[in-house]
């Protein structure tokens, strides 16, 4: 017999209503740009976005940005929601007719969303029928970010209720065993899943965070020019996380109230973390996506406990892990340095890509993902 997805799972369309597209159009239009200063200037990005970067793109934004048309090629694919606990849980899924293929869940992290993978599933789709896919593709939206909505505010969410969710998620579904892969905030959420639920039988990542170095002996250039960058990083781009960490209030207070600050907090994430800028559509269509949403108070619950002052480690890894490292992320994992914190059975560098991997390089991305499964996945 072929799969078919339970009841539970409801076809959702994405439409956002013209009022609030109205709403959202007049209060970007009244929003001001900041005074011409010397910083302003600077067009290195050094100091975040530039004032023309800005004035150009709030210009696009307004007045040539389709937002109809990249509602379509989001409904383009098969959309759904399913309540768990108290979530209504969003999920893109590619589910195959193969009564033997291969759950997989993709999980993005902030500031990204969904979206990330959609250039994926334009490739699995030109690459397999749903007869022959071999994998069911499960793209959620994580709990707090854009369409997946925790309906309660009464207690604090933490990473480790996403993974239960996630986990009841594919659960639900009708997988009794699947693996996990993620870049950001996901990583965490699929090492989460892989440390703590037996349904998970693994996990591939593009971001893996350890406190270990490596033997700078031992580096290719490639590598120590990505660390390089990375320590630069470190030291001079991580005030927004301390932000979200230790004053969530404030900042979603300010990000919750303007479009245009919206776009300068998220749109330098996208222009700093990536090989190659992507497209202004892209980007816009992120930022569009949590500001209808009113997503960004709700999103950075996790880094009150990556960058707070209750920060937690993760134990080794036993089960079959696999890493694609891509040269501008941000935490680029070494494998000399993974191999001490997990069960490496897939491990493949690139030249190119950056902290968006599945969006930067789907192609390469989904190669290394099918090339984990056949080394992780066991019958």
């Amino acid at each position: 017999m072929s799969y078919s997805p339970p009841t539970t799972a409801k076809p959702f369309t994405l439409h956002i209503s013209d009022q609030e597209y109205s709403e959202w159009h007049q209060l970007l239009q009244l929003s001001p740009l900041p005074p011409d200063t010397w910083a302003g200037r600077q067009e290195d990005r050094r100091f975040g976005p530039s004032r023309k970067w800005l004035s150009e793109t709030k210009e696009y934004w307004l007045n040539q940005y389709d937002w109809r048309a990249q509602e379509a090629h989001i409904n383009s694919f098969p959309n759904y929601k399913m309540q768990i606990e108290n979530v209504d849980v969003h999920f893109v899924a590619l589910f195959s007719q193969n009564k033997n293929a291969i759950p997989i869940i993709f999980m993005h992290g902030w500031p990204g969303s969904f979206i990330e993978f959609l250039p994926m599933c334009q490739v699995i789709r030109e690459k397999y029928s749903a007869k022959d896919l071999p994998y069911h593709i499960i793209i959620p939206s994580l709990p707090g970010y854009t369409l997946s909505r925790v309906q309660s505010v009464e207690e604090e969410w933490t990473m480790a209720d996403s993974a239960r969710i996630m986990n009841q998620l594919m659960l639900a579904l009708g997988f009794e065993k699947y693996l996990a892969q993620g870049g950001d905030v996901g990583s965490f959420q699929a090492r989460l899943l892989s440390q703590e639920y037996e349904a998970c039988v693994g996990c591939h990542l593009n971001m893996f965070t350890t406190p270990d170095q490596p033997d700078e002996n031992t580096l290719s250039p490639l590598e120590k020019k990505a660390l390089d960058r990375a320590a630069t990083w470190r030291a001079s781009g991580t005030a927004y996380a301390q932000e979200h960490g230790s004053r969530p209030n404030t900042i979603g207070a300010v990000l919750s109230s303007s479009p245009l600050a919206l776009l300068a907090w998220i749109g330098e994430k996208f222009l700093e973390w990536t090989d190659e800028d992507p497209s202004l559509d892209t980007i816009l269509t992120n930022i569009s996506l949590y500001w209808y949403t009113s997503s960004f108070p709700r999103s950075i619950y996790p880094y009150r406990e990556l960058f707070g002052p209750n920060r937690s480690g993760f134990k080794f890894h036993q089960k079959p892990t696999g890493f694609s490292f891509f040269p501008h992320e941000l935490d680029p994992g070494i494998k000399s340095v993974l191999e001490k914190h997990a069960n490496l059975v897939f491990y493949k560098q690139h030249e190119r890509g950056g902290h968006f991997a599945a969006l930067e390089k789907p192609r390469e991305f989904f190669e290394d993902v099918e090339e984990y499964v056949g080394k992780a996945w066991k019958v």
